[in-house]
């Protein structure tokens, strides 16, 4: 074949965010043409091309094929037969006309990074050997960019088993292509996820050097301050987050989170309600949204976003529980009963259940099932002085004044003058219903 102008290939790194964490892909495009055209090059090679240009992916692959049919070693058309059978979803076939590319010419850029990210698909091993090769080649044209797109790609593949040479891909991408965040993003990730915290925040700050907008970069170090409980620090960039993306649900829901873990509920509660407005199907932000409501005393509130995502999820104990505990506060104690009732039942473990499925059962004057239900919440939780003393009211509500006096007894040798008040209703019931001696 000639030399001369080429399909030049691309790689697209594809970064999306969810719940704070960054997704990269990475998928083969359309290319320059590798080799110049001259009186030599098959006229069904450039008919292949142009079908190509235009997405007529069935009309390029018998032109291509009968090109290689003719000459095997011509290692453009195998390349663009790779690209074919790549778009028409034959992945199989498109590494085989990969293979054939990089074997007819081992030194060409384009041909190892395909195949190298069709191997990656695959799930080869294979992959990082022709990832490593496209490093060292020359792209047929914005040798720096490509070149980046190699060693981002490698570092990529290289993150699951060997994060020190990822690394190391990544600053190599980096300095190749200086005003490009990507690579910092994608190491400020890797670092974070190996709790590198330091050198993480350093790799988000540089991004954030690059594109002072960007979410990713903001995000990254919100989730490294909010792991390090550097709530000040994560307050600062939110904000920063939420006033240059005002209309990011999760940016407002983070902001929120924060706000709540530094007990700034109200301003907390603010924030989720503008995010869950701006994603009502989320239904993790729907509960923290009730929890905070929950744990700001705004309990009707609470119940009410609790029976709606019950009314989704039914068999969900930990819903049921929290919607009982809501009710608890509100004292509508027989609906709350209930609510603990179904969370046992669905999660036989559940020792918290249990301890407030007690405290309600005793506020109705179910003493019997308050008893039980304390003795269920002992099998799975450390015992606490107020459980002795839940016990004791209820055996003394039943006339068992035996078991009261034993209980009565226990709260009082842990309480270590924790519980004033049940202290001192304690002692006068020991003194009213023990036999005087």
């Amino acid at each position: 074949m000639g030399t001369g102008k080429s399909l030049l290939g691309r790689v697209v790194l594809g970064f999306c965010l969810a719940s704070g964490i960054l997704h990269v892909t990475a998928q083969t495009v359309r290319h320059h043409r590798i080799v110049e055209q001259d009186a030599s090059f098959p006229p069904e090679l450039t008919q292949a091309e142009d079908a190509i240009e235009k997405k007529d992916y069935a009309a390029a692959e018998p032109l291509l094929k009968k090109v290689v049919a003719a000459n095997p070693a011509n290692y453009q058309a195998w390349f663009d037969l790779g690209f074919v059978y790549n778009a028409m979803g034959n992945a199989r076939e498109s590494i085989a006309a990969y293979r054939r590319s990089v074997s007819a010419k081992a030194d060409v850029f384009e041909s190892n990074l395909n195949l190298g990210l069709m191997l990656v698909k695959a799930g080869d091993a294979e992959a990082e050997q022709f990832l490593r090769a496209a490093t060292v080649l020359k792209p047929t044209a914005q040798v720096d960019e490509g070149r980046a797109r190699a060693w981002l790609s490698l570092a990529h593949l290289l993150e699951k088993n060997k994060p020190d040479e990822a690394i190391a891909a990544y600053q190599q991408a980096s300095a190749l292509t200086p005003k490009d965040p990507e690579p910092h993003l994608s190491a400020g990730l890797l670092l974070e996820n190996e709790n590198h915290f330091s050198d993480a925040e350093q790799e988000y700050r540089q991004a954030l050097a690059i594109d002072p907008a960007s979410a990713d970069a903001l995000t990254g170090l919100a989730n490294i301050y909010m792991r390090g409980q550097r709530f000040v620090d994560a307050e600062e960039i939110l904000r920063k987050l939420v006033s240059l993306h005002s209309g990011d649900a999760a940016a407002h829901m983070q902001l929120g989170r924060v706000l709540a873990a530094a007990g700034k509920n109200d301003a907390a509660i603010a924030e989720l309600q503008v995010a869950a407005k701006l994603a009502p199907p989320d239904l993790a932000l729907q509960q923290d949204l009730a929890d905070l409501y929950a744990s700001a005393g705004k309990y009707e509130q609470a119940e009410t976003i609790y029976r709606a995502l019950l009314a989704a999820n039914p068999n969900a104990a930990e819903l049921h529980h929290s919607l009982g505990v809501a009710l608890l506060h509100q004292k509508k104690f027989a609906d709350a009963e209930q609510e603990f009732l179904t969370a046992v039942k669905l999660k036989p473990d559940f020792g918290a259940a249990y301890g407030d499925l007690a405290v309600a059962a005793n506020e109705n004057k179910h003493y019997e099932l308050a008893i039980r239900a304390a003795d269920e919440r002992a099998k799975f939780l450390p015992e606490i002085p107020i459980g002795y003393f839940l016990r004791a009211t209820a055996y003394d509500h039943l006339h068992d004044y035996k078991q009261a006096s034993a209980n009565y007894h226990k709260f009082l040798e842990v309480a270590n003058g924790k519980y004033s008040d049940q202290e001192w209703q304690a002692r006068h019931r020991l003194i009213a219903i023990e036999p005087k001696k």
